[in-house]
Formats: C-alpha cells, structure tokens, sequence
C-alpha cells in the first residue's frame, strides 16, 4: 500500500489473518486481541486506521468483515464516551419489515427489548451488542448482552450464502433483555462517526479489491499479454484512486473538516468510489484469469464470492441519489466547495 500506511504492531495481525481461513471463532480471537488497538476515527491516526482494515481484508474477507464490526462497536463506544469494553462486539442498526425491536422502561425502572431484530451477523458467537431499537422518543442505539437468557439467535440454516459463508447473519429475538441506551434519541444516525463508520467499511472492500489486483498482476507476469496487462493497468488506477482518497479523507476527519453534512458528502463519494473500484477489480479479475482460479483456487474463489457479498451492503443508485440531493441542497454545495 503506498497513501495508507500499516502500523508496526499490525504485521502479526495481518499475517495471522490470512491463516485463519473461514474460521468465524479465530477472526473473532483475532478482533479480541487487537481490537483495542486500532486508533479511533477522528483522533488523528484514521488513515493508519483504515490501513489496518485494509491490510487485513487483503488478506482474508471473512478476517476483515469481523474485525471491522467488532471495531466499529468501540468506536461507536469511544464517541459516546465509554471505556473500552471487554469481549467481542456486534452493531446491529438493520430494520426490516415485518421485525421490530421495541425498548420500552418503567417509572425509574431499567429499559429492556422486545422483538426482534433482523440480520445479526455471528449473533451466536458475540458477547454483546450495539442494537437500535424504538422507544417513545424515537429509535435510540443500546447496549445488550446476547448471553442474557431472554436473548434468542436464530439457527443459521437460512443463510445460503457463497461469499462470508461462515459470517452468518440472523435474526435475534429479544423477549424483556436488559439494556442501557447509548447516546440520545436518534444520536446513532447523526453522531460523525455514523460516516466515518461507513468508511471503514469501504477499507475492508478496497483491501479484498487489492487482493484481486495482485491475482491479476501474477498472470500478467507469468504470461505477458498485451490483454492482461491492459486489464491490470485498468484495476490499478482505480484502486490508485482509492489510495489517494482515503488518505484525503482521513486528514479532513482529523482536521475536523467531516462533520455533519460534510462529512455525510464525503462518506457518500468515498464509498461510492471504493464500491465502484472494487466492482471493476471483479469484473478485469474475471475477463483476465477466466473461469479456472474460481473452479479451482479456494483462495481466489472465496475472495471474490466473499468481496462480491461484501459490496452490497453499499447502496448504490440509492446513495448516489442521495449523493445528488446533497449537490444540489444548500449545505451540500457549501460541504463540495
């Protein structure tokens, strides 16, 4: 990597993540380990941040995927002022009809969810939880154990999935579990954290995208085709591009530069441009190698099933439109300039 730099402690990690295959429980081991240790968005190491997720996701998607949720609890902890916890750490902020998780508390009594909530990923092997919920001023994110015995996870058998096969996503029912609200009413979606989270994200894709790139990068040297190289040039500027924006990105949220709606204009571009990047390394991946590494390299297979799953959770026509309405809103041109 050139614009992201890897910090020294972060060698082990990376080449341990590579070692721990689709094992959910050593990823987990892993994000347990050196969680604490990724610097917090904002505190000005948040390039060597993004590296961190990068590096790892080169390695190993299903390594990164969990270190990044597990991350993004802390951070999300961290930004509301609490100390680091102990164990390991979901964020389950996805609504889907017809769930619903209700928080609802007594006259001076303790708060506590009931329903359920949809697309929780390794609900079954996490300690605890950040979860939205509606309460009667408005959604509000929690804090919960998934030990607590009024919590249910789902099986995993619904989850048919080829990429992240073994980072299962279920639904948790919750029947009077104890929580403790985190934040205000509707302080999950507004905090700067909630864009700068987002773009943490887009470091685990940009990282399985690399990994595609150096695939192609061996065929092009072992067979020095004009096509190949060609494909390869393409996926480099790309992620090129990526590079020089994420370390553009990290110095204005260090410099306090993304906040509000600036820092929403920028997670939008960003994503959007690391989505797009890591989609084209797909697609050059395929045209340049053809069918044989995704029958026949487990490695190379599960990268790009595991990287194809992973983009998805970026919005695409539904962000750029909201990219749009930012452009031409006051705020928004003000934020572009």
């Amino acid at each position: 990597m050139t614009v992201l730099d890897l910090p020294g402690w972060a060698v082990p990690l990376v080449t341990s993540s590579r070692a721990a295959g689709e094992d959910p429980g050593c990823a987990l081991d892993l994000a347990r380990q050196y969680g604490t240790r990724l610097p917090q968005p904002g505190g000005g190491q948040t390039a060597g941040r993004w590296a961190v997720l990068a590096a790892v996701s080169e390695q190993n998607l299903t390594a990164g995927r969990v270190l990044e949720a597990h991350t993004d609890a802390l951070a999300i902890l961290a930004e509301a002022g609490a100390p680091p916890p102990d164990g390991t750490w979901g964020v389950f902020a996805a609504e889907a009809p017809p769930h619903r998780l209700t928080a609802s508390a007594g006259p001076g009594g303790p708060v506590t969810l009931t329903g359920v909530k949809p697309w929780c990923s390794l609900a079954g092997l996490l300690d605890s939880a950040l979860v939205t919920a509606h309460g009667p001023d408005g959604r509000q994110l929690y804090r919960v154990s998934l030990r607590d015995p009024t919590v249910t996870v789902d099986p995993p058998e619904g989850w048919v999935a080829r990429g992240l096969r073994t980072v299962t996503s279920v639904a948790v029912r919750f029947s009077g579990a104890a929580a403790e609200p985190v934040g205000g009413p509707g302080w999950y979606l507004t905090r700067p954290g909630f864009a700068w989270g987002g773009m943490g994200v887009a470091a685990c894709w940009y990282g399985g995208a690399l990994g595609l790139r150096t695939a192609i990068a061996a065929a092009a040297a072992r067979r020095g085709s004009d096509l190949t190289s060609m494909l390869l040039g393409a996926t480099d500027i790309s992620l090129y591009g990526c590079a020089a924006a994420f370390g553009h990105a990290a110095s204005l949220i260090d410099s306090g530069a993304a906040r509000g709606a600036a820092g929403e204009l920028l997670g939008l571009r960003l994503r959007g441009l690391v989505a797009d990047a890591a989609e084209r390394a797909l697609r050059h991946a395929g045209h340049a190698l053809g069918p044989a590494p995704l029958a026949f390299d487990e490695e190379h297979a599960r990268r790009a099933a595991d990287l194809e799953l992973y983009i998805r959770q970026h919005h695409a026509e539904r962000d750029l439109a909201r990219l749009g309405s930012l452009l031409t809103a006051d705020d928004g041109a003000g934020a572009a300039r």
